[in-house]
């Protein structure tokens, strides 16, 4: 004979089987696609999801820099940079290859602005690149002269791919214009050495 708990729990299974005997289990597919609300934009939101990473990685600061003055001078140097590689960069006897622009820029969008591009050019291999920072020097705030040239003096020592950087020659730009030299990619140390075994 069964006690009282086994017939109570028969019951309520019976009283479950009845509620459910009219519905019909969704197809797998059914499954996936329904959605509540608007209709989703994946290709939107892995567009931000890649924005999002990319400002993760971007390790250059925007906190308090050295300032330089608007006529400043800037140059930098990695050892193993060549004496003469860098003269020639120094007196613009390199080709351009790309081009960067920073007036109107905010400190926070020239950050990624530098960031990237630093990124683009070693993914196309670019060797030798100008980028425009301006002097500064007409801002009313004093404080802020030169804000954007003195960012760019610490982001460019802060990027492993910038191998040397001088103020550019007045025809690109003087003061106000740094030339960098980049790193060499594996690809075109691949085909550097190639030439040199044609030879």
């Amino acid at each position: 004979m069964r006690g009282k708990e086994d017939s109570v729990g028969d019951d309520d299974v019976s009283l479950f089987a009845q509620e459910v005997a009219d519905i019909k289990p969704l197809k797998k597919s059914e499954i996936y696609l329904r959605k509540k609300g608007p209709q989703v934009d994946f290709h939107e939101r892995q567009s931000a999801a890649i924005m999002v990473t990319e400002a993760d990685r971007n390790h250059l600061t925007h906190d308090f820099v050295e300032k330089v003055d608007p006529n400043d001078m800037l140059e930098f140097k990695r050892a193993g940079v060549q004496d003469g590689v860098f003269k020639r960069l120094r007196q613009g006897k390199y080709g351009i290859e790309a081009r960067l622009d920073l007036h109107r820029h905010t400190v926070a969008q020239a950050r990624e602005q530098v960031y990237q591009f630093a990124d683009d050019c070693m993914r196309n291999d670019i060797r030798v690149a100008i980028l425009v920072h301006g002097k500064g020097e007409r801002t009313p705030d004093p404080d802020n002269r030169a804000m954007l040239k003195s960012y760019v003096n610490k982001w460019l020592r802060d990027l492993d791919q910038v191998m040397a950087f001088h103020t550019a020659q007045r025809y690109h730009g003087g003061l106000g214009a740094v030339y960098i030299l980049f790193k060499k990619t594996e690809k075109a140390r691949l085909d550097d050495w190639e030439k040199h075994q044609k030879r």
